[in-house]
């Protein structure tokens, strides 16, 4: 147990150093996000190892954190395995338990999953602490949503509900301010704004907590009216698919 505790830790500091985008890596996970329903016992995760050589893979959960090593990690779940061996070419399912810690039952909680591909070389190397050995390693990390029974609406209404309006930042630059008075996370790919003849874009879109706002970055051309006329926008489904959707003014919603 020692030396397992040991290679698990010397992986993640290797990978905290020198991990790279997960584009490269060769195991891939299942989907782009888990949504765990509070009336259910577990879920699981399905990963696969899609490249040529076997892989140690590592996962944890964190709340927000990406530098929080796995034993500083404090969320009300249980995933294992927490540490294995994937193989080329083959699958491995994770299951995730709610350990039953209060969470919030009027919202969505977020937390955040680890999946960290090390080579077993450089695992091994991490171990032994060998300064002379270098490979990269590869992390991806995606969101797990814990959705607690009975919340009003649903997922995909929340982004017609969200309300848009200009700001003016502390720099002079504007920004679109989505309100989201929903008990969902709601995670925007792309938001268009429209006044008369003027666009517009924000192309790198984010998510807007439950019950908050959030600035998106519009650049530095000065709205016509305060609350754009129309509004379209790329939102993120629970199946990780983007769904097009519209707010007009009029709060007429399309």
């Amino acid at each position: 147990m020692a030396m397992r505790n040991k290679l698990s830790r010397a992986m993640t500091i290797f990978a905290l150093s020198w991990w790279v985008s997960s584009a490269y890596a060769g195991v891939v996970i299942s989907g782009t996000r888990v949504i765990y329903q509070a009336k259910e016992r577990e879920v699981t995760v399905k990963l696969s190892n899609e490249g040529d050589a076997p892989a140690l893979v590592q996962v944890w959960l964190d709340t927000g954190n990406p530098n929080a090593m796995p034993d500083e990690s404090k969320v009300p779940f249980t995933l294992s395995p927490p540490l294995f061996r994937l193989d080329p070419k083959k699958g491995q399912s994770l299951r995730l338990i709610y350990t039953q810690e209060p969470l919030p039952q009027d919202k969505e909680s977020l937390f955040w999953l680890n999946v960290l591909e090390v080579p077993p070389r450089a695992a091994a190397s991490a171990a032994a602490d060998d300064p002379n050995s270098l490979q990269l390693a590869f992390r991806s990390r995606i969101k797990l949503f814990f959705r607690p029974a009975g919340l009003p609406g649903s997922a995909d209404e929340a982004a017609a509900k969200v309300s848009w309006k200009f700001v003016r930042k502390d720099n002079g630059a504007y920004a679109l301010e989505a309100t989201n008075p929903t008990p969902y996370h709601v995670t925007f790919s792309k938001i268009v704004a429209t006044e008369s003849t003027t666009s517009w874009t924000s192309d790198k879109g984010g998510m807007v907590d439950p019950g908050a706002s959030a600035d998106f970055d519009v650049g530095n051309v000065a709205p016509l009216a305060a609350v754009p006329a129309q509004v379209d926008y790329t939102f993120i489904n629970d199946y990780g698919a983007g769904v097009n959707g519209k707010t007009l003014r009029d709060e007429t919603r399309k």
